[in-house]
């Protein structure tokens, strides 16, 4: 692993984040394209369950608004238990099991659902010539009825010991994970939409740093470039979820590829808009294994002790 930093040159606040460590994780596909002998249903849309250290937190609900519940039922998870999810950004693809999720597990537990980390921006309009895109602008008040709650996050904020969310992210290198069409009515006007919002979730664990992303529309380097800022010198032992690299040329994989590598990335689990052939190209270029670099399913789980847990068409 190349080093990123110091381990020395390290201040306070990052000697004592590095320091609170998450000892138990499991992670698990509730919603992408790929099903495999779990069972389930594929969808173009992604959700997954964090259970860390006895918390559970789901993070984004799907494209179809039965998906990820049905899902779920199927796996065996239960979900009536989770309180909190976190929305990575505003598309319907992420976004659209909410309702569902709120309304019908409720009835089992009135807290399940009930608390929803967002980014700012992702209640702004998305105007187009068809109309308003942006759904979550009439999920906002729907969901509030049933009383739950939205937070915003603005910037780094913890959710319990070693589990951070970055808030949006800064777009340090010139990554274009996101469709150019789109236009956002931010404070200071009408401009091209670049899902402002986009956050990722970081978990400090005991084998190193876990990034978990909605779409990576900030760009999966620049997200490790901040996390890396935010924990100094650690590895990087997992990055799960969707990477937007389906678009992208070889060029561009053979960069973010190369970046990954720098920042010590050991398993990479491409779920959603990552791209089959996108996860290939990574794992061949960054020189991992075939366990180690793998498009998800639906069930498919990634924990401390075994990393990546695949179903049994992809593996």
């Amino acid at each position: 692993m190349l080093a990123i930093g110091s381990f020395a040159a390290r201040s306070v606040a990052q000697q004592r984040i590095a320091d609170t460590k998450i000892q138990d994780l499991k992670i698990t596909i509730l919603s992408t394209m790929l099903v495999s002998t779990q069972g389930g249903t594929g969808e173009w849309g992604f959700s997954a369950l964090v259970q860390a250290d006895g918390h559970q937190i789901l993070i984004d609900t799907g494209a179809a608004p039965e998906t990820v519940l049905k899902n779920a039922q199927e796996l065996g998870v239960d979900l009536s238990g989770v309180r909190d999810v976190i929305l990575t950004h505003n598309h319907d693809d992420h976004t659209s099991g909410l309702l569902t999720l709120r309304r019908v597990l409720s009835k089992q537990n009135p807290e399940a659902i009930s608390r929803v980390y967002v980014g700012p921006g992702i209640f702004w309009s998305r105007p187009s010539k068809s109309g308003e895109e942006n759904s979550m602008i009439a999920v906002r008040p729907a969901y509030e009825a049933t009383g739950g709650k939205f937070i915003e996050v603005p910037g780094w904020q913890e959710l319990f010991p070693g589990a951070w969310l970055t808030g949006p992210i800064t777009r340090k290198y010139p990554e274009k994970n996101w469709s150019d069409l789109g236009k956002v009515m931010t404070p200071a006007g009408l401009v091209e939409d670049t899902i402002p919002e986009d956050m990722s979730l970081v978990l400090n664990t005991s084998r190193g740093l876990v990034v978990i992303t909605g779409c990576g529309h900030a760009g999966i380097v620049n997200i490790l470039s901040q996390t890396a800022d935010k924990f100094g010198d650690q590895r990087v032992f997992g990055v799960v979820g969707g990477l937007h690299l389906f678009r992208q040329t070889d060029a561009q994989l053979d960069w973010t590829s190369d970046k990954m590598k720098s920042f010590g990335v050991e398993n990479v689990l491409g779920a959603h808009c990552t791209g089959i052939e996108a996860v290939y190209h990574l794992r061949k270029r960054m020189g991992l294994s075939r366990r180690a670099a793998l498009v998800a399913s639906v069930g498919s789980k990634f924990t401390l002790q075994d990393g990546i847990v695949p179903g049994e068409l992809e593996q």
